[in-house]
């Protein structure tokens, strides 16, 4: 799209809502395109999820799912271990606007920024700019785990209208959304790194949700996991999963149904891990051979791939995002 055209429709979309003198800025399509962009949310909604997951929220798009403070009251709660005297649910736009602006409050506390420095708001979190709502989960995320890989130097064309006695003005400009990186190996680590390096205390709960969520969909074979540790370093269980969940139909001669030797369960786990890197599934390199030498960490990455997909798909067709209790 020529930059003239993009104005213009920009100064269209922003000619009813501006008053004189006040400035909004804008993401265009294309910087919405960005792939850095797009890997920073994507970092985020995985760090976000990692969090939550014992709560059984699933966040599926931070503009649609964290403007109304909901998730942001779980996220504040989980981070800092304060509770905030809101109402659980709000329903309607005028306490849902009330219980933010009090998750933002005690956010811009802990984070020592007031709102009129801070880069969001309760009107732009609320209208769902997702540039304020990334600026904010950003330093949450810096505050809160600052070793989380956060992608180096995200920036983004915006557009910056101000309403003047002449008109809409508008003027292209650049948004910072991440420093520049120093570690190398930062892109290396992800959010399993963090759990166990700076909250082990919350692994138990991380592994006690998804064996709950692996039981409920291996009830229908017959099968059950007590100990995520070891029952799945043999592959055998984690190919049926796989197949049970994606659908796939595995012949007994592709594998071994019952592993008499490491050779044997390294093939099943080989298996299991070309299935899911097929499927995308896997977002984090996993070596065969720390499935079968029982490493918890990676059994974990392996899991949670299958996890966030299908329990992501129960969200979607109706179920809901947090548990009754």
């Amino acid at each position: 799209m020529e930059p003239e055209s993009l104005y213009n429709r920009v100064d269209q979309a922003a000619g009813g809502t501006l008053s004189q003198g006040e400035k909004k800025k804008f993401l265009p399509p294309t910087s919405r395109k960005d792939p850095k962009l797009e890997e920073l949310q994507k970092v985020l909604m995985e760090w976000i999820n990692a969090e939550l997951l014992p709560e059984h929220i699933v966040v599926r798009s931070l503009e649609e799912d964290i403007f109304d403070g909901l998730i942001l009251h779980h996220l504040f709660q989980k981070l800092t271990g304060v509770k905030l005297d809101v109402e659980e649910i709000a329903l309607t736009a005028a306490s849902q606007r009330r219980k933010l602006a009090v998750v933002l409050e005690a956010a811009g506390q802990s984070l020592q920024v007031e709102e009129p420095q801070a880069r969001w708001s309760v009107e732009s979190i609320y209208n769902k700019d997702l540039l304020a709502t990334l600026h904010l989960l950003v330093a949450l995320a810096k505050c809160f785990q600052p070793d989380l890989s956060l992608p180096p130097n995200v920036k983004v064309e915006v557009i910056i209208t101000e309403s003047t006695k002449g008109g809409l003005k508008s003027e292209m400009s650049v948004e910072q959304l991440t420093e520049c990186g120093t570690d190398k190996d930062q892109h290396s680590k992800d959010v399993f790194d963090e759990l166990f390096k700076l909250a082990p205390e919350k692994v138990n709960a991380v592994k006690e949700a998804i064996v709950n969520f692996v039981n409920q969909k291996l009830d229908r074979l017959g099968l059950s996991v007590q100990n995520l540790d070891t029952q799945f370093a043999d592959g055998v269980i984690l190919l049926l999963l796989i197949g049970q969940l994606e659908g796939f139909f595995l012949y007994l001669k592709e594998f071994y149904l019952t592993p008499k030797s490491p050779a044997e369960m390294l093939h099943n786990v080989t298996l299991a891990l070309e299935l899911l890197k097929d499927e995308d599934l896997l977002n984090h390199p996993v070596s065969p051979e720390d499935i079968v030498n029982k490493d918890t960490k990676s059994t974990l990455r392996v899991l949670y791939g299958l996890f966030r997909k299908h329990k992501l798909k129960e969200s979607t067709d109706g179920e809901p995002l947090e548990s009754p209790n």
